[in-house]
């Protein structure tokens, strides 16, 4: 198994380098690709100092996802955020995991590695997996190339494109949780307050688990949180 690890950037210059560290110690990595929206603190050359193929686009994780996975060679694309680190043998357990039956996508565990978050987010990954087969975007989701291009690959949505890409994974077979953890940031949640974060991702689950589109979602939730909007980040799903 050959392994394809798209990271979206937005100046990530400050977590990317232990990020790419960690990545690269993975033995069946064939390539990173980093997929930057115009960063203007060093980002794009961080990446290229760790020998990562770089491609540009408009800041939107949805279409930068997509177009990292279009330039992919590997046989399994792993989706990967700038501030969340692999363990040393996810290259042996993504390969454990889509070996079971009809396997033909998955994500990692997670926890927060600092404060601000509340406790609980292996259990909170394992609900949404159980209850509705969906993943969070920071669970460092991975897919086989071939079902992925078959399906259409990464929806291009401004918001819960993780959750439409397991919804169009979702017939071509099974969706599975990985038996290990991947460390992600919470400084959104440090940035934004806890409990304001926590409450507007419930809201936008729900909605759409009630059939609200991608982009009514993204005009809820940038429109409450024009901090974020700024910085184009639609990374609240964690």
């Amino acid at each position: 198994m050959t392994l394809s690890v798209i990271i979206p950037t937005l100046n990530e210059a400050g977590e990317l380098p232990e990020t790419l560290k960690r990545a690269r110690a993975i033995s069946e990595l064939h390539e990173i690709i980093i997929v930057d929206a115009d960063s203007t603190d060093g980002t794009q050359a961080i990446a290229r100092e760790h020998n990562c193929t770089v491609i540009e686009s408009e800041p939107s994780r949805g279409k930068q996802l997509r177009l990292g996975a279009q330039r992919a060679s590997g046989d399994v694309v792993l989706f990967l955020h700038a501030d969340t680190w692999l363990p040393e043998n996810a290259g042996a357990i993504i390969a454990e995991t889509l070996a079971r039956p009809l396997v033909i996508a998955g994500g990692f565990y997670k926890r927060f590695r600092d404060g601000g978050a509340l406790p609980g987010s292996r259990l909170r990954c394992w609900l949404l997996w159980a209850l509705i087969n969906r993943l969070f975007g920071d669970q460092a989701i991975f897919v086989k190339r071939d079902v992925l291009e078959q399906c259409g690959g990464v929806p291009d949505v401004p918001l819960m494109e993780e959750f439409e890409l397991c919804k169009k994974l979702a017939p071509q077979g099974r969706i599975a949780l990985a038996p290990a953890t991947v460390l992600t940031s919470a400084r959104k949640f440090c940035d934004h307050g806890t409990l304001k974060t926590y409450w507007l991702m419930t809201r936008c689950i729900v909605r759409y688990c009630f059939g609200a589109s991608p982009q009514r979602l993204a005009e809820i939730y940038y429109g409450e949180n024009t901090d974020i909007q700024d910085e184009q980040d639609a990374k609240f799903l964690s």
